[in-house]
């Protein structure tokens, strides 16, 4: 693989900065270049695909830096500056120590939200894995039973024939010894559980999507 010229890192470098720069934001909102960011789908013919050139990257970079765009970017941050003067009045949110106040709050309530959501998760999770081998025990038990009853020749014989279901048993019971379950769960109850706790995530999700953006 042909290393690159120092020309050409140079380049590269030039490139990484102005799009990592505050103004990346507002560049993609200039509608004045035929460029686009990362990330911006944009149909293009396969001829131009290659066009991009060292003058259409230095234009670019001319028109970023020139007064007209400097102006306008004042004028944008000034007219987003007065959206949030706005949203602060209309909330009553004037006084610095009651904005920190409703910011802690909301702060507050999206880690409840967040808690709340991952333990019904898990828990789900769990009845999920309940559900699986309560009903392979129930399927194999009959096996295991048959199993069990026979002497040692025919077992060797019958293990042959069922091998599977006989497995699935023993990792079933596995499975219920290692949480100390000495009776089986219902698998209607955990239905109910399980549609319960999804209906509740799902009900806190819009919720929960809002206190993330804030």
């Amino acid at each position: 693989m042909r290393s690159k010229s120092p020309m050409e890192r140079g380049l590269s470098a030039v490139i990484l900065s102005a799009l990592t720069t505050p103004k990346r934001r507002l560049w993609s909102a200039f509608p004045a270049s035929g460029l686009s960011l990362p990330g911006q789908r944009r149909r293009r013919n396969p001829s131009q695909i290659y066009s991009l050139t060292f003058k259409d990257i230095q234009a670019k970079m001319q028109q970023v830096n020139s007064p007209g765009f400097e102006r306008w970017a004042k004028i944008f941050n000034l007219k987003e500056m007065a959206k949030t003067v706005i949203y602060l009045q209309e909330k009553g949110l004037t006084d610095l120590g009651e904005l920190e106040k409703a910011c802690d709050a909301v702060a507050q309530k999206f880690d409840v939200l967040s808690d709340q959501s991952k333990a019904a998760s898990a828990r789900m999770k769990d009845i999920s894995e309940l559900q699986k081998h309560t009903g392979t025990y129930g399927k194999t038990r009959e096996i295991y039973a048959q199993y069990r009853k026979l002497t040692c020749r025919k077992r060797e014989k019958f293990c042959e024939q069922h091998t599977s279901k006989i497995e699935a048993y023993q990792a079933a019971k596995q499975y219920f010894d290692s949480l100390g379950l000495k009776k089986l769960p219902s698998m209607q109850l955990l239905k109910q559980e399980y549609a319960v706790l999804k209906a509740e995530n799902k009900k806190r999700y819009p919720e929960y999507k809002q206190g993330e953006k804030k």
